[in-house]
C-alpha cells in the first residue's frame, strides 16, 4: 500500500505554490475563527435581537450543522467543476453572508445568515484539501503543507476568544462577522493568480441530487442525536433521531454502490490506509474533544478561574498540537507513518493516564501537563491520517476524499462530547453525595452534573453549601479521571490497529506493498443509475 500514484518525489512544488498555501490558510484561519468568536458575542446578541432559547441554539448550532452535513456534497461537487472555482464560489458567498449576518436586524434572518455561512464554509474545506493535494505532488512537501493548513485551524481556534473579546470591546457584536470580509476579498484576488485551476474529474457527470439529499439526511440527524445526547436532557428522542440518521447512511451507501458516477465512491473504504485513517481519525479525534470539554469544566467549575483566565491555558495544548503537527510529515519521511502514529499514541496515553490523577485542589499543573501530552501526543494521527486520506485516493477525488476526512473529524467531535462527557457524567452521579438536610429540589439539581451541582452549591448558604460544593467538585474529579482512564484503553487499542493496519504504508511514493485494488466503479444498467 502507498499514497496515490501521482505523487512522485520529482514533482516538487516551486515558491508560487507555497505562496498558493499562504492564501489558503487564511479562509482556514477564518472558519476555526467563526466557531470560537461567537460564543463570546452571545450575551450581547441575545440583548440586541432577543431570540428566543430555541431560536439561540440554532444560532450557535446552524454553522456546524449545515458545514457537517454539506462536505460530501460540496467536496464532490469541486471534483465535478473544479476545485478553484468552487473555493471562489464559496469565498463570494461567505463574503455575502458575513455582511447580513453582521448587520442583521432579528433573529431568524441572523439564523438563515448563519446557515449561508454554514454552505459556504462547506465548499472551503474540502477543495482547499484537493489544491493542496494537487499543488503539492511530491509526499514530503504535501505532509508538510497540510500540516501548516492544519495548524492555522489549531491558531484560529486558539485566537479566536482573544480576537472576539477586543472586537466586542471596541465595536458592536456584529463586528465578530465583519472579520471575514478583508480576508475572502484578498483571496478572490488572490486565486486566480496563485491556485491551480483544476479541470472537473475525469468523466465527471451530474451531480446526483438524490444522493446529496441522503448525505445530508444521514450526517445531520447522527451529529444532532449526538449533541442532544450530550446534554443529557433527553435519552430516547436523540437516539431516534440518531437511528434515523444510520437508516439514511445505509441508504445512501446502497445507492453509491450502484451509480456508475457516484456522490461517493465506496471502494475507496476497501483501501485499508484510508478507511483505518478515517476510523482512527474519528475515533482518536473524539478523545481530543471529550477531553477538552472536561478539561474546560475542570478549570472553570472545579478551579474557579474566570472564562478568560481558562481560555489562556488552553493555549499550552494548542502549542503542542501545531509542534506535533510540523515534526510528523519530517519524521514520517524517516520512520513509517505506523511508527510515528503509534509512538505519538503511546505520549497520548501516558498523558490520558496523567488525567487520571488530577486531584481536586492545586491541580493546575498536573491537568495542564496531562493536556498537553494527550492531545499533543495525537497531533501525528491527525495531520498524517489526513495525508493518508488524501494521498490514498486518486487526484481527480482529492475533494471528495478530504470531505469525507473533515466529515469524520466533525463526526469525532460529536462523538467525543457524547460520549465521554456521558462517562464522566455517570460516574460523577455514582460519587456525588449531597449532605442531609439539603433541600430535595436541590439534591435533585446536584445530581445532574457539574454545572447544575455548583449551582445548587451556591444556592445555599453556611456549611451546606460548602459541602455540597466540595463533594460536587470531588464527584466531577473522579468522573474526569474515569474518562481519562477510558480515553487511555481506547488510545492504547488505536495505536495497536494503526501498527498493524499501515505497517506497509509509506509517505514517500514508493511501494512498500502491492498496490490497492483498482477502484473504478463497474459498469451498471442504465436503470440502476437513474
Amino acid at each position: 500500500m502507498t499514497t496515490n500514484s501521482s505523487t512522485h518525489s520529482g514533482e516538487r512544488a516551486g515558491r508560487r505554490e507555497w505562496v498558493g498555501l499562504a492564501v489558503l490558510t487564511l479562509p482556514t484561519l477564518l472558519l476555526a475563527l467563526d466557531m470560537s468568536v461567537l460564543l463570546l458575542a452571545i450575551p450581547h446578541v441575545t440583548a440586541d435581537l432577543h431570540p428566543s432559547s430555541s431560536q439561540m441554539l440554532w444560532i450557535i448550532d446552524i454553522y456546524g450543522f449545515t458545514i457537517a452535513g454539506l462536505l460530501v456534497t460540496s467536496g464532490n461537487l469541486g471534483d465535478r467543476i473544479g476545485h478553484r472555482k468552487l473555493l471562489m464560489i464559496g469565498a463570494t458567498l461567505f463574503s455575502a453572508a458575513s455582511a447580513v449576518a453582521a448587520f442583521s436586524t432579528s433573529a431568524t434572518m441572523l439564523i438563515i445568515a448563519r446557515a449561508a455561512l454554514g454552505i459556504a464554509g462547506s465548499t472551503l474545506v474540502p477543495t482547499e484539501m484537493a489544491l493542496i493535494s494537487n499543488m503539492f505532488r511530491d509526499a514530503k512537501q504535501r505532509g508538510m503543507a497540510l500540516s501548516i493548513w492544519t495548524s492555522c485551524f489549531m491558531v484560529g481556534l486558539a485566537i479566536g476568544p482573544l480576537v472576539g473579546g477586543v472586537m466586542l470591546s471596541a465595536f458592536w457584536w456584529g463586528s465578530v462577522f465583519l472579520l471575514g470580509l478583508p480576508v475572502m476579498v484578498l483571496l478572490l484576488v488572490a486565486a486566480p493568480i496563485l491556485l491551480p485551476r483544476s479541470e472537473p474529474g475525469t468523466g465527471a457527470g451530474r451531480l446526483d441530487l438524490i444522493s446529496a439529499g441522503l448525505s445530508l439526511a444521514a450526517v445531520l440527524p447522527v451529529i444532532y442525536g449526538l449533541k442532544e445526547l450530550a446534554r443529557g436532557e433527553s435519552v430516547l428522542v436523540p437516539t431516534l433521531v440518531l437511528v434515523v440518521g444510520l437508516l439514511f447512511g445505509t441508504a445512501f451507501v446502497r445507492r453509491q454502490r450502484r451509480l456508475a458516477d457516484p456522490l461517493l465512491d465506496i471502494r475507496l473504504l476497501g483501501r485499508p490506509a484510508f478507511s483505518g485513517a478515517l476510523g482512527i481519525l474519528l475515533l482518536g479525534g473524539s478523545t481530543i474533544s471529550g477531553i477538552l470539554l472536561l478539561f474546560n469544566q475542570y478549570l472553570q467549575l472545579v478551579l474557579g478561574l474566570s472564562p478568560l483566565n481558562s481560555g489562556l491555558w488552553l493555549i499550552p495544548y494548542t502549542v503542542a498540537m501545531m509542534v506535533g503537527y510540523m515534526i510528523a510529515p519530517p519524521l514520517a519521511q524517516r520512520f513509517r507513518p505506523a511508527f510515528v502514529i503509534a509512538v505519538g499514541m503511546a505520549v497520548s496515553a501516558a498523558g490520558f493516564l496523567v488525567l487520571t490523577q488530577v486531584p481536586v485542589t492545586n491541580g493546575l499543573p498536573v491537568t495542564v501537563i496531562g493536556t498537553v501530552l494527550a492531545t499533543g501526543g495525537l497531533s501525528p494521527m491527525v495531520v498524517l491520517g489526513i495525508n493518508l486520506v488524501i494521498g490514498s485516493a486518486p487526484p481527480e477525488k482529492a475533494g471528495a476524499a478530504g470531505a469525507i476526512s473533515q466529515t469524520s473529524n466533525e463526526l469525532g467531535i460529536a462523538l467525543g462530547i457524547a460520549l465521554f462527557g456521558s462517562i464522566a457524567t455517570a460516574a460523577y452521579r455514582g460519587q456525588i453525595e449531597v449532605p442531609a438536610g439539603v433541600p430535595s429540589d436541590v439534591a435533585t439539581a446536584a445530581n445532574g452534573g457539574i454545572a447544575e451541582g455548583t449551582a445548587a452549591a451556591q444556592s445555599l448558604s453556611g456549611q451546606a453549601g460548602s459541602t455540597l460544593l466540595t463533594s460536587v467538585r470531588e464527584a466531577f474529579t473522579s468522573g474526569f479521571a474515569v474518562a481519562a482512564l477510558v480515553c487511555a484503553i481506547l488510545i492504547a487499542l488505536l495505536a495497536t490497529l494503526a501498527l498493524v493496519l499501515f505497517r506497509n504504508v509509506r509517505l514517500d511514493g514508493e511501494a512498500a506493498a502491492p498496490a490497492d485494488a483498482d477502484i473504478t466503479p463497474e459498469p451498471v444498467e442504465a436503470e440502476e443509475a437513474a
